[in-house]
């Protein structure tokens, strides 16, 4: 019989990019054979300090390092993470150029993420000093801890401090602490965030004698049913939680905090389960409940009986050979309104039939009432949800449901990459050309590149679609590194719309004759328009017409834009609000004029137009309430709105069948962008948004406003030809040597002294070059830079960068991240942080 291991490597919190590493300890007697890969534990860390660490790894060889350190705690008693998670952890490490304790806080939800927290109790008076040296303070704080004393609770910090009425950097508690009134302790709290109650199953497959009628109906319920929740089992079957617990007493039901838990009887399938936890009730109802989440009861959601998807011919051969792939990674690419999703449905029925599990991966923009309606109608309890709009406890709790088996397919925006699925068999990413894959904070991963590891581990399939795929992908396919399979027509009866570009040059309106006239004989016809604006608020600067200054927010080198709500004036970078101001801050003259236009000012000059139409718009504003968007959406889909005007939002993802016309107000800002991919984004933005229109039996017609209606983008965008568009851009990118001929890494330095910033970029780029002069001569790389960005200060730091053409290879990230632990130790910038992103969003970051 083997020992267990008595080491292992840890990820531990706060560590700088210079240092980072897996850090040794030792696995106490009295945790061997718990502590394992993807559990959290609490370690010693710079001079015995606890701080929080995931064990990546256990080893019986004991390290290099003279003396290791024992675990202090262990967190977890089964793995918060799986083991295919845990592996991936210094891959995201080596390839994103981040710690590998932010790699891991990537893949869990805030609602089981633990903190360090300092707690406080106060001594009882007999084992305290004296109180007559303390002052009123001193006692009043001493006081209110006495009272949580005697409730036999520590309290955190800070709301300790809040209790008291004093600031958070107040020195009251230590300064106690030390002079022995107090008990100072640090642990690892759990955020809040946990939706469900404990998840139950039985405890023996036979029937037991002596239960009552409710307590038999929960009993049958988790016998056919695998697992459920407290709040499942009150829901659906109508008992109180005490019959929960008079099983539990009895031995006949257990209980579990446990992630991984499902309590799964051998063979047992979840797929026909009846339950469904709060955030899918809310999905199921709410395209009939006005976004409101359903009463509590005995409700319970099925999975609704589907007729089976008729496919097309070019469908099914799309499907024949996606059933049988050549390749592991797969290009669907079709015109908008092809019907793509009904390809990839009829791949996840096949996929749940051979008993796997399935990631499908949507843009934000793209979770829309319609889509969360096809999966949970279609699939019922077998749908997790990870979405931004879902509150800190439903998104754990479906994190939850996947960890423990419930639920087979997860649909969800980026992070739902790391979905902690088992057996996956097919990963599909929607409207894989989105920029809103790339993640912009550290851990800088792309959710493609992430569903490509996934998916090669577990010998999965990873399906992309797109109506625009992203050059790099679409170049993949045509060299035959991903299979290619092609919708080159719309769905059934539908076709589509007419595109014309029209004129604006020097129009009086925001709206142009053309589409007003338009607008109104849609309107007459009683059908439906979509108006895109891709600027949000009323105006978008002001300026003073005697000095010509333009107001700009005190923490950004950007303008400030004008907000009807409130009538203030919003940076729209680092969220700075004031009030509209009346003369010039720079010459004092009342000269203040607005200039520019945004979605509030259109929906104004709609309302103005149009008095009798019902209009909503959809923009960061108005879709920042929980669940606004999805509201938004619902009415209009109910035809409680005429016209639906908003930014890139209402571009993507929606299927109107009374929608017939689409307004692009204007494009000739997106489309002269100084930024090798914006010719890609208007080509992309331009044949999305027009594609909503004509979806249904009534034919479509699209209007874009532009100054240069001869455009070629804007041309090719209204014929749908993505390839001839593809054919003339990738010229480009080879001329210019930009992707995917090559990758493109920006070294970003940022910190509030603009010239120890700029020394620091400079720095870089001598690091660049001694290294590759030397270890990395080996390594090709082409350096612009460095330069300041478009945008040169956010949120009162400044911003310079180094954009390096390169390959992404392992020699290449080895080269970036020697430059990065370098520069991370030079004390000269201990003021300012330095970072690097591989093939980034935008080259202007």
């Amino acid at each position: 019989m083997t020992s267990d291991p008595a080491y292992c490597a840890v990820a531990v919190e706060k560590t700088a990019f210079s240092y980072d590493q897996p850090f040794h300890y030792s696995i106490p007697p009295a945790l061997a054979g718990r502590a394992a890969p993807g559990c959290r534990v609490v370690v010693p860390f710079g001079g015995g300090k606890p701080r929080l660490g995931v064990v990546l790894s256990l080893e019986d060889v004991p390290p290099g390092t003279p003396q290791v350190k024992p675990i202090s705690r262990l967190l977890d008693d089964t793995p918060l993470l799986p083991l295919d998670l845990v592996e991936l952890i210094p891959l995201l490490k080596e390839r994103c150029f981040c710690t590998l304790y932010e790699a891991y806080r990537a893949m869990v939800p805030v609602g089981l993420r633990h903190e360090m927290h300092v707690l406080y109790s106060a001594l009882e008076p007999k084992d305290a000093p004296p109180e007559e040296l303390l002052d009123t303070d001193e006692r009043f704080l001493l006081e209110q801890l006495r009272k949580t004393r005697a409730r036999g609770a520590f309290i955190r910090r800070e709301a300790l401090l809040k209790k008291c009425g004093l600031p958070q950097d107040s020195p009251l508690p230590e300064s106690l602490a030390e002079r022995g009134y107090l008990l100072r302790h640090t642990d690892a709290l759990q955020n809040a965030g946990n939706m469900t109650e404990r998840v139950y199953g039985v405890n023996d497959e036979e029937t037991p004698e002596g239960l009552s009628v409710k307590q038999a109906e929960v009993f049958d319920f988790l016998r056919q049913n695998g697992a459920a929740s407290a709040k499942e089992l009150c829901g659906y079957l109508g008992v109180s939680p005490a019959v929960i617990q008079a099983l539990v007493k009895k031995g006949v039901v257990v209980g579990t905090d446990d992630v991984g838990a499902a309590f799964l009887p051998p063979g047992h399938n979840t797929s026909n389960a009846p339950t469904q936890n709060a955030a899918d009730l809310y999905t199921q109802n709410a395209m009939r409940s006005g976004g409101k989440k359903p009463p509590s009861g005995r409700v319970a959601i099925r999975r609704a009986p589907t007729d089976p998807i008729l496919l097309t011919a070019d469908q099914q051969l799309a499907f024949k050979h996606l059933s049988n792939p050549t390749k592991p990674c797969a290009l669907l690419f079709g015109v908008t309104g092809s019907g793509k999703t009904n390809v990839y449905l009829r791949l996840i029925d096949e996929t749940l039939a051979r008993g796997k599990s399935v990631i499908v991966l949507v843009p934000e923009i793209a979770l829309t009432p319609q889509m969360l309606a096809i999966f949970t109608r279609r699939y019922g309890n077998d749908v997790a949800l990870f979405h931004s709009a879902l509150s800190v406890g439903e998104r754990t709790d479906s994190w939850k449901r996947a960890r423990g088996g419930r639920a087979k397919i997860v649909l969800g925006t980026r992070s739902a990459v790391f979905a902690p699925l088992q057996n996956i068999g097919l990963i599909v990413m929607d409207e894989e050309h989105e920029h809103t894959y790339k993640s912009e904070q550290s851990p800088r991963f792309h959710a493609r590149d992430i569903a490509r590891l996934r998916a090669a581990k577990h010998s999965a399939l990873l399906l992309l679609c797109s109506a625009t795929p992203s050059l790099e992908s679409y170049a993949n396919a045509l060299k035959g590194r991903w299979q290619l399979e092609t919708l080159p027509k719309r769905y059934g009866a539908a076709t589509l719309p007419e595109v014309r570009a029209v004129d604006s040059w020097g129009g009086k309106f925001l709206l142009g004759r053309e589409l007003r006239d338009a607008l109104e004989q849609t309107l007459l016809e009683g059908r439906q328009a979509i108006l895109l604006m891709n600027r949000r608020g009323y105006h978008t600067f002001l300026a003073c017409e005697s000095c010509r200054h333009v107001l700009q927010c005190p923490q950004c080198s950007i303008s400030l834009a004008y907000h009807l709500a409130g009538e203030r004036l919003l940076c729209h970078y680092c969220g700075y609000s004031t009030r509209v101001i009346d003369a010039c801050p720079e010459c004092g003259k009342p000269a203040i004029r607005f200039g520019g236009a945004g979605t509030q000012k259109l929906e104004d000059e709609l309302a103005q137009l149009f008095p009798e139409a019902k209009i909503a718009r959809m923009d960061a504003d108005s879709a920042a309430p929980k669940r606004a968007r999805e509201d938004i959406l619902r009415r209009f889909a109910a035809h409680d709105y005429d016209i639906l005007i908003g930014t890139q939002m209402v571009a993507k993802g929606l299927d109107f069948e009374n929608v017939t016309l689409v307004g692009v107000v204007s494009i000739d800002q997106q489309l002269y962008l100084d930024d090798y991919r914006s010719l890609e984004r208007s080509f992309s933005l331009l044949t999305q948004v027009v594609g909503r229109a004509g979806r249904g039996k009534h034919p479509g017609l699209a209007l874009v406003q532009t100054i240069n209606p001869h455009n070629e983008i804007i041309q090719l965008a209204a014929r749908q030809d993505y390839p001839a568009f593809f054919a003339g851009e990738i010229k480009m990118r080879r001329l210019m040597t930009y992707p995917p001929y090559c990758d493109l890494c920006l070294l970003g330095v940022t910190g509030e002294n603009e010239q120890l910033v700029k020394s620091g970029a400079k720095i870089l780029l001598e690091l660049l070059r001694g290294l590759t002069q030397g270890e990395y001569k080996d390594v090709k790389v082409i350096a612009l830079g460095p330069m300041p960005a478009r945008v040169g200060k956010v949120s009162g730091k400044f911003r310079w960068r180094l954009l390096l053409k390169c390959a992404n290879r392992a020699r290449t990230r080895a080269l970036i991240a020697q430059i990065l632990i370098a520069f991370g130790k030079d004390t000269r910038f201990s003021g300012v942080s330095a970072y690097a992103d591989m093939n980034p969003n935008t080259i202007d970051s």
